[in-house]
């Protein structure tokens, strides 16, 4: 049982590192399909109750705080289409991808707020960073400072609104 405990979290951990490259190299249309694909098929199999409603909210979030760093002058995305005029899908579509580690692979890291946002204030701007560079994006020499402190909250907030849900059941 616990065997298959673990491969379940490393099939969803390697999900979202397969949806990751095939939306960062493939763009938008490839995002679109393979990061839908990937969502249907995670809320179908994977999903715990009220998961989906973590992921919308999430997903809009993700376009606030991407789409807000794009018109303050933190991404120039060159001749890419974006939507709603903010960012383009492909990124977009990362943000459900993350989310759905959250109750999954990453459900360890939320009994731990501070290394949680440690753990955001890495490997956020790391991604950002290594996307960049395979997707021809320019990135604002202070955006990633920017998206350190973002996801730094964001993991921390996760962490308190993990924790908070849990202890009320």
């Amino acid at each position: 049982m616990a065997a298959r405990r673990w491969q379940a979290l490393l099939f969803n951990a390697l999900r979202f590192e397969a949806g990751w490259l095939l939306c960062v190299l493939g763009g938008s249309w490839v995002a679109a399909v393979a990061g839908g694909g990937l969502l249907t098929w995670h809320l179908w199999r994977c999903r715990q109750p009220g998961e989906w409603q973590f992921i919308a909210v999430f997903t809009l979030l993700g376009l606030v705080i991407d789409g807000s760093l794009r018109l303050l002058g933190g991404f120039d995305f060159h001749s890419q289409a974006l939507v709603l005029g903010l960012v383009p899908l492909w990124l977009w579509m990362l943000w459900p991808l993350f989310a759905t580690l959250v109750y999954h692979s990453l459900a360890w890291l939320w009994r731990l707020p501070w290394l949680a946002a440690l753990c955001g204030a890495v490997s956020a701007p790391l991604s950002y960073y290594g996307g960049a560079l395979l997707a021809g994006v320019s990135l604002a020499p202070w955006l990633l400072p920017v998206h350190a402190l973002v996801w730094a909250t964001l993991c921390y907030g996760i962490s308190r609104y993990i924790t908070t849900r849990q202890s009320s059941f």
